[in-house]
């Protein structure tokens, strides 16, 4: 069924319960309502997999969940010849039952995670060096290896590509930004669209993640409008000496407490939230995981200065921000410039947005313009003209080289914006200490962005690379295993995507690989348990 109309309380319940009893072939009862008090006697839905992200990172974990496995083609060759001679090894096996370590063994990209370069190099072969190979594999849809879940999303299926600036390109190829088994080449063909370019606009990516889920039969396990309030175990009591034999014992429900009373070990989940109707109002409701996979993304929170004056009503910090600004003629006929800080592709954007709207600007950035650090030194000047431009003029138009500003742009590399002044002033410090304070119309700071993990205990700062921080993508991203992308810190907790360092989306796949051939030895052993009369428990098998 579809679940994108809003409901009542006990409707969205009931539907939650009504689709995983149906597809289980077991009648559930009930579920345990927001209000209620959950107690360990209760009988619980216990969801195998809830999935908190409806972007790309969720959507090709729900792909591969639902049953749908790779195999090498049987007319494929891959250009490398050793990683071809592996495949050729297991050929009757799927990429998800084979061993994703020996697989990755050796190979290089532009993802720090080896199931991600793996996973991106069978899907497009070489693809660094310039080459169009096709993918290596073909798809099979097999309905036994279904994995029951749920996606919760905030908006529809696509995540933040939804919500960014439409009328710039993505950094990525199109092909890059497809998902397996519907090309957007296809996708765009079908629906008559007219792409002229090999990169395209962010409206075009968000259509294309909408259809594909539908196209992909993915529907029933996604609902829209919903937001996560708390994530957290039911159960923390003291820590586990042995988190190896937690994970393997993966059948078990419940532990004995010393009064003989059971209780949900720390393992299952509990994940609170609402879905918003169209009238408003929201709609509580509490469900029960085995596991959490997360696949926010980054969007949540643009990055602060934190400084003095960030939070008049000048300063903004999202390109749709400046782009409405723009459009209802607020920067028009205005004689001071526009100050945009940052060093990233949004701040090339937005220098973009002005630059062709003739809206002169001061370029602010920390960094020096030789650093090999800046993402233009990774961009073919061929394939990315505009941003080579705007990297030229941040070079070239530096108010070093000039003593006055220049009348369309003029950057200011190696400075620190210091603080933001009531009368729309700006002061500027230098690498070498010295101060300058510049007028402007309206301030723009885009210096990248972070997750918002407000719901899960001390906003997720124990799982990261480095303890008690918050989780940055670049800086901190969640610390996990390599090849089951199980955070590390936390049993039966995953994450995939810009969360674990994967910005782009040909390299956030390889997390959903991951976590699929994690889930389905784990879901495994779980029904040989269970079949040998050992395992058990009210859970969901």
């Amino acid at each position: 069924r579809s679940y994108s109309g809003p409901e009542t309380e006990g409707q969205l319940l009931n539907s939650f319960v009504q689709y995983f009893g149906d597809n289980l072939g077991r009648k559930v009862e009930r579920m345990p309502l927001i209000e209620e008090t959950v107690l360990p006697g209760d009988s619980l839905l216990t969801l195998p997999v809830v999935i908190i992200g409806n972007g790309p990172s969720g959507i090709c974990l729900s792909y591969l969940l639902s049953g749908y496995r790779p195999y090498l083609s049987p007319e494929a060759i891959h250009p490398n010849p050793i990683l071809h001679t592996k495949l050729e090894e297991a050929r009757h096996l799927s990429i998800v039952d084979q061993d994703l370590e020996y697989l990755s063994e050796g190979l290089e990209g532009r993802s720090s995670n080896p199931v991600a370069v793996l996973f991106d190099t069978l899907l497009h072969p070489d693809a660094d060096f310039g080459y169009d190979y096709p993918p290596v594999l073909h798809w099979k849809l097999e309905q036994h290896n279904y994995i029951p879940h749920i996606v919760l999303g905030k908006g529809p299926p696509g995540g933040a590509w939804h919500s960014m600036e439409g009328s710039m390109l993505t950094i990525s190829f199109g092909d890059w930004m497809e998902l397996p088994g519907l090309t957007f080449k296809e996708w765009a063909a079908s629906k008559r669209r007219n792409i002229k370019s090999d990169r395209v606009m962010p409206e075009e990516i968000a259509c294309y993640y909408k259809h594909y889920v539908k196209v992909m039969g993915l529907q029933k396990n996604f609902r829209d409008n919903v937001y996560i309030t708390s994530v957290s175990r039911l159960y923390r009591g003291k820590d586990d000496e042995d988190r190896s034999q937690l994970n393997e014992n993966i059948s078990t429900q419940h532990l004995e407490m010393e009064d003989g009373q059971k209780s949900l070990t720390k393992r299952n989940w509990e994940v609170r939230g609402y879905q918003r109707a169209t009238d408003g109002s929201h709609v509580p409701f509490c469900l029960f995981a085995e596991n959490v996979a997360l696949a926010t993304g980054t969007f949540d929170s643009p990055g602060r200065l934190q400084v003095e004056g960030e939070d008049f009503p000048f300063v903004l910090h999202s390109m749709s921000d400046f782009g409405a600004a723009i459009s209802k003629g607020k920067l028009r006929g205005k004689a001071d410039p526009v100050l945009i800080v940052g060093a990233g592709l949004t701040a090339a954007d937005a220098v973009l947005c002005a630059y062709n709207n003739n809206i002169p600007v001061i370029h602010v950035f920390r960094r020096r313009v030789t650093d090999t650090s800046l993402i233009f030194k990774q961009l073919p000047k061929k394939l990315y003209p505009e941003y080579h431009k705007v990297y030229h003029m941040m070079c070239t138009q530096s108010h070093t080289v000039d003593s006055n500003l220049h009348s369309a742009y003029t950057s200011f590399p190696e400075h620190n914006v210091l603080s933001f002044k009531p009368e729309m002033k700006c002061v500027l410090q230098s690498a070498s200490g010295l101060k300058k304070i510049l007028k402007f119309s309206v301030a723009l700071v885009l210096i990248g962005s972070h997750p918002n993990l407000f719901f899960l205990k001390d906003q997720g700062h124990s799982i990261g690379h480095h303890s008690n921080q918050p989780i940055t993508c670049k800086g901190n991203p969640i610390e996990i295993d390599p090849y089951t992308y199980e955070c590390t810190k936390e049993a039966n907790l995953f994450a995939l995507g810009p969360l674990v360092g994967d910005n782009f989306v040909r390299f956030l796949k390889g997390g959903a690989l991951g976590i699929a051939r994690c889930l389905a030895i784990r879901q495994k052993k779980k029904h040989e348990l269970i079949e040998s009369g050992d395992g058990g428990g009210d859970g969901v098998p």
